[in-house]
C-alpha cells in the first residue's frame, strides 16, 4: 500500500468515520479519489491532514480544499442519489466534485477563479470523470442554464444570503454550505418547498467564507 492510501484509509478511520459519516457511498468514494491530486506538488504531504488547504492559483483571492471531516458530514446531510443532479459552487481545486460524482448522474462546478476552473477541469479529466462539467463564474451566481438542480454544495463559508441560488432548486432540491449571517458560522441546509426556502442548522464550523459572500463592511459615524 503507498503512503498516500494509507494516509487516505488514515483520513477515514481517524476524522470521517468519528464525525458520524455512516454513509458508505461516501466513505468508499473518499477511500477511492486521490485527494493528494487536488493540491498543489508542494503541498501534498499535508493532503489528508485535519485542516483547510491553501489551493489558490495565484489569486488574489483564496481558495481552499476544504477538511475532509466538514466535507464529508455536508455531503451526508445533502443525501446525494444516483440519479441527481448537483450542482458544486466554488469548487476550488476540483476535490467536492469529484467526490459528488461518485454518488451523483451529473455534476457541474463552478470557479470564480479562472486558472483554479482549469486546473479543477486538468485534476478531473486525469481521473476520468466523465460527468462533471466545470464552468467560470462569479460565487452567486450558481449556473441557471442546467437549473434546476437536486442539490448545491457550496464549498466554503457564505456570510450573505443566497437567494439566487436558493431559486436554481428544484422542488424538494436541498443546497448545504456554512452560513454566518448574523451569528457564529454553522452548517445548514436549506430545502425548497413549494415556492419557500426552509434553513435548518446541522453543526458548527468554522470554514473559510468565500470570494464575494463576505459581510457588507459596517457604517461607523
Amino acid at each position: 500500500m503507498s503512503d498516500f492510501s494509507t494516509a487516505r484509509q488514515k483520513m477515514v478511520d481517524g476524522q470521517v468515520r468519528p464525525s458520524d459519516v455512516t454513509d458508505s457511498r461516501i466513505i468508499d468514494a473518499m477511500l477511492a479519489i486521490p485527494r493528494e491530486a487536488f493540491v498543489p506538488q508542494a503541498q501534498r504531504s499535508l493532503a489528508y491532514l485535519d485542516l483547510d488547504i491553501d489551493v489558490s492559483a495565484g489569486g488574489a483571492a483564496k481558495r481552499f480544499l476544504l477538511r475532509p471531516a466538514v466535507t464529508a458530514k455536508m455531503l451526508q446531510a445533502a443525501e446525494i442519489s444516483e440519479t441527481d443532479n448537483v450542482l458544486v459552487v466554488a469548487c476550488a481545486s476540483g476535490y467536492l466534485p469529484a467526490v459528488a460524482a461518485r454518488l451523483a448522474s451529473r455534476v457541474v462546478a463552478t470557479e470564480c477563479d479562472s486558472a483554479l476552473a482549469a486546473a479543477a477541469q486538468a485534476n478531473l479529466a486525469a481521473l476520468s470523470f466523465g460527468n462533471v462539467t466545470v464552468k467560470t463564474a462569479p460565487v452567486a451566481d450558481g449556473d441557471s442554464a442546467n437549473a434546476p438542480f437536486d442539490v448545491i454544495l457550496l464549498n466554503g463559508a457564505s456570510e450573505i444570503a443566497l437567494d439566487g441560488l436558493y431559486r436554481q432548486l428544484k422542488e424538494g432540491g436541498r443546497l448545504v454550505g456554512a452560513f454566518a449571517l448574523n451569528g457564529p458560522q454553522r452548517a445548514v441546509i436549506v430545502t425548497s418547498s413549494h415556492g419557500d426556502f426552509g434553513h435548518r442548522a446541522l453543526f458548527d464550523t468554522a470554514i473559510p467564507v468565500l470570494p464575494g459572500l463576505e459581510r457588507p463592511p459596517a457604517f461607523v459615524f
